[in-house]
C-alpha cells in the first residue's frame, strides 16, 4: 500500500517531499518495500528513543539498528522497566509523532562529536566503532543522536508502530560487559500489514517450540548441566530416532557411506584447516598430555583424514561421505534460544570429494535431494548463494572459481537464487537453503559449499586416468542443518500437530478399563513391529479424561478399546488429521497404519 513519497538526495541528506519531482532526487515510496521499511523503521526507533528521554531523562543510549522484523535501541536507565511500561513508552511516541517533528541532519567532525558527547560514555563506545571523518547527527525536537541515516522527513509519517518486547542484552554483545535494557518493536506503512504482523506474532507465542517442548515432553534445559545443553527427553528422542533413520536409508539409497570421526582432535589439525586462526573463538579447548587439543565445531576434518586413509583413484569419485557428527560452539549465554542456538548440537553432515567436472551434477542432485526432503515436512524454500567473507583462506581465484560452480549449476537449470555478498563459510562460498515455515517466517537450515581450499590445505590426492595425481574437490553438505534447530522449527511449522511419520508418539491406545489392557498390550506391540509408537492411556481416570489427556499430546490418532472392541478385535479410531472417528478390525487398521507410513516419498 503507497501512501506518501519520501525522496533523498544522494548523500542521503533528507528533503521536502514536496520536491520529490526533482530529476535530482532519488524517489522511495513510503510503502511496505524493504527498503522503505527500513528507513520507517530506523526513525520509529528513533521516536521511541526520544520518548524514553522524555519519560526518563538521564537515560543513556548505546545503538538502535533496524533488524528484520523491526527495530531495538540499547540503552542504560535507572528504572527497572518491564513489559508493563511499553504502552506509556508508546503513548509518548504517540504524542511526538502528532507534533509532526521535523527531522533533520547536520554533519560535524568526529573530534567534535567526541568532545559534544564527552560525558556520556555509551556514545564515546558508539564512536570508538567509527572511523575518522565526518558523523553524522539526527536531530527531532529536543532529541537528537548519532546516526547514518536516512530517515523520513518529519514524525508524523510514524503511525502504525507497536513495541513488542524487552530484554537484557550485553553491551556490544560482549557478555563480560554490563547489561543493558533492550525494547523491540516493529513499524509498518499500513495499519492493516501492522495488525497482520501483530497477529503473526500472537500465533508465534502459542508456537514457541520451547513452550510446546515442555508441554510434549520433547526437551529439556538444566542450568546445573549448563546452557545451550538440551537434555532429550523420551518422546523428543523418539522423533530424533526416527529422523535418523529416515535419513540413513535416503543417504544409503543415494550413495553415500556412513562415517564417524572424533570430537576431539589436537590443535595442530585446526590450524592447518584454518579454523584456528579464523574460528578459534567459537571453539572449546582443552589439553591433553601437555597437547592442545580442540572439540570440533565442525566434521569436515574427520572427514578428510578418513579420506585420506587410503589411495584413491578417479574410478572412486565422487566419494560420499555422511554422518550425525554431534559438534560444540562457543555460543554467548546472551544469544541462546530453546534449540534454535544450542552450544551442542548433531549435523546431518555430509561430504563429497569429487572432481571438479563433477561439481555441477553433484550440486544438482544435492538439491534434489533438498526438495525431496522439503517436501515431506510441508516446507517451501529458496536459495540463496553467500559469498567470500572479510575473513577467508585461499585466493580470489579460487574463490571466483569456487562461486561460478555454484552459480553455473543453479543457472542451468533455471534455479532462482539470491546473492549474499560476504556471507560464505571462512573456505568456500555456499548455496543456504531457507525455508519458510506456516507463518511465513524465513528459516536457514541447509547448506551446500564448495571447498578447492581444504584439499589444497590437506594436500588431498586422487589418481587421474594418465595415472597423475590431481587434486579433488570437496562439497560440505548438510540439508536439515542440525537436528535440534530443525526440530525447533518444525514444531512451531506444525504447532506440535506433527505429521505422522515423524510423530514422536503416532497412536495413543485407550483401554476404557482394565479388562482390555491386554488388548491395548497386543496393540502396542504389533505397532511396534511396524516401527510405530504409541502409548497406552491406562491411569484409573475416566474414558473422557483419557481421551483429553492424550489429546493435549496432539497425538495423530487416537483408539479406544472396550468390550464389543476386545470381544471382535478390532478399534474405535480417531484421525485427528482427518477429523473423523471410524470403527476398524485390527487387521483393517494395521494396514491402515502401514499406508499412512507409506504417503511420504522422499
Amino acid at each position: 500500500m503507497k501512501a506518501e513519497l519520501i525522496a533523498y538526495k544522494c548523500d542521503d541528506q533528507i528533503i521536502d517531499t514536496q520536491s520529490a519531482t526533482s530529476t535530482t532526487l532519488n524517489p522511495i515510496y513510503f510503502d511496505n518495500s524493504p527498503d522503505c521499511l527500513a528507513v520507517l523503521r530506523h526513525s520509529c526507533a528513533h521516536l521511541m528513543a526520544q520518548a524514553i528521554k522524555a519519560l526518563y531523562p538521564e537515560v543513556k543510549f548505546f545503538v538502535g539498528p533496524v533488524i528484520e522484523d523491526g527495530f531495538y535501541y540499547d540503552f542504560r536507565v535507572n528504572a527497572s522497566l518491564s513489559e508493563e511500561d511499553l504502552p506509556k513508552i508508546e503513548e509518548k511516541m504517540k504524542e511526538f509523532a502528532a507534533q509532526k517533528l521535523d527531522i533533520t541532519r547536520y554533519n560535524i567532525e568526529k573530534d567534535e562529536a567526541v568532545l559534544k558527547f564527552k560525558d556520556d560514555d555509551l556514545k564515546q563506545e558508539v564512536l570508538l566503532r567509527i572511523p575518522q571523518g565526518k558523523v553524522g547527527i539526527y536531530k527531532q525536537g529536543e532529541f537528537e543522536d548519532l546516526c547514518r541515516g536516512p530517515h523520513i522527513p518529519n514524525t508524523g509519517f510514524l503511525r502504525f508502530f507497536k513495541l513488542t518486547r524487552i530484554a537484557g542484552a550485553y553491551l556490544g554483545g560482549d557478555e563480560k560487559r554490563e547489561m543493558l535494557t533492550r525494547i523491540y518493536g516493529t513499524a509498518f506503512a499500513d495499519k492493516e500489514s501492522l495488525k497482520e504482523h501483530l497477529r503473526i506474532l500472537e500465533e508465534a507465542k502459542k508456537r514457541d517450540h520451547r513452550k510446546l517442548g515442555t508441554e510434549l515432553k520433547l526437551f529439556h534445559f538444566d542450568e546445573q548441566i549448563g546452557g545451550g545443553l538440551p537434555l532429550w527427553l523420551n518422546a523428543g528422542a523418539r522423533m530424533r530416532s526416527k529422523l535418523e533413520h529416515i535419513l540413513y536409508k535416503i543417504h544409503r539409497l543415494r550413495g553415500y557411506e556412513p562415517v564417524r570421526g572424533p570430537e576431539l582432535l589436537k590443535a595442530d589439525v585446526w590450524k592447518l584447516s584454518g579454523h584456528y586462526t579464523n574460528y578459534k573463538e567459537n571453539m572449546y579447548f582443552t589439553r591433553i598430555d601437555e597437547v592442545e587439543y580442540g572439540i570440533k565445531p565442525m566434521n569436515c576434518v574427520g572427514h578428510i583424514k578418513i579420506y585420506q586413509s587410503e589411495v584413491r583413484s578417479y574410478r572412486d569419485l565422487p566419494i560420499k561421505y555422511f554422518e550425525y557428527g554431534v559438534v560444540h560452539r562457543h555460543e554467548k549465554s546472551g544469544v541462546l534460544h530453546g534449540l534454535f542456538r544450542v552450544r551442542e548440537f548433531t549435523q546431518d553432515d555430509a561430504h563429497i570429494f569429487c572432481t571438479q567436472t563433477q561439481i555441477k551434477p553433484l550440486v544438482l542432485e544435492i538439491l534434489d535431494f533438498v526438495g525431496s526432503l522439503m517436501r515431506a515436512f510441508g516446507f517451501e524454500y529458496e536459495m540463496e548463494i553467500s559469498t567470500k567473507p572479510e575473513k577467508a583462506i585461499g585466493s580470489d581465484e579460487i574463490w571466483e572459481n569456487a562461486t561460478k560452480a555454484l552459480k553455473e549449476a543453479l543457472d542451468e537449470q533455471g534455479l532462482k537464487y539470491g546473492i549474499d555478498e560476504g556471507g560464505g563459510a571462512f573456505y568456500g562460498p555456499k548455496i543456504d537453503i531457507k525455508i519458510t515455515d506456516a507463518l511465513r517466517r524465513k528459516w536457514q537450515c541447509g547448506t551446500i559449499q564448495v571447498d578447492f581450499n581444504l584439499p589444497e590445505r590437506f594436500e588431498l590426492e586422487y589418481t587421474t586416468s594418465e595415472n597423475t595425481k590431481a587434486r579433488p574437490v570437496m562439497l560440505h553438505r548438510a540439508i536439515l542443518g542440525s537436528f535440534e534447530r530443525f526440530v525447533g522449527i518444525l514444531t512451531e511449522h506444525c504447532a506440535g500437530e506433527f505429521p505422522f511419520f515423524i510423530a514422536p508418539t503416532q497412536v495413543g491406545i485407550v483401554p476404557i478399563a482394565e479388562a482390555h489392557l491386554n488388548y491395548a498390550k497386543e496393540i502396542h506391540k504389533e505397532l511396534l513391529n511396524l516401527g510405530v509408537d504409541s502409548e497406552i492411556y491406562d491411569k484409573n481416570e475416566s474414558l473422557s479424561k483419557k481421551i483429553r489427556n492424550a489429546e493435549k499430546q496432539k497425538l495423530p490418532m487416537i483408539v479406544v478399546l472396550g468390550d464389543e472392541e476386545v470381544a471382535k478385535k478390532t478399534v474405535a479410531l480417531r484421525d485427528r488429521r482427518a477429523k473423523e472417528q471410524k470403527n476398524l478390525s485390527l487387521k483393517e487398521f494395521l494396514e491402515f497404519i502401514r499406508e499412512k507410513l507409506n504417503e511420504v516419498h522422499f
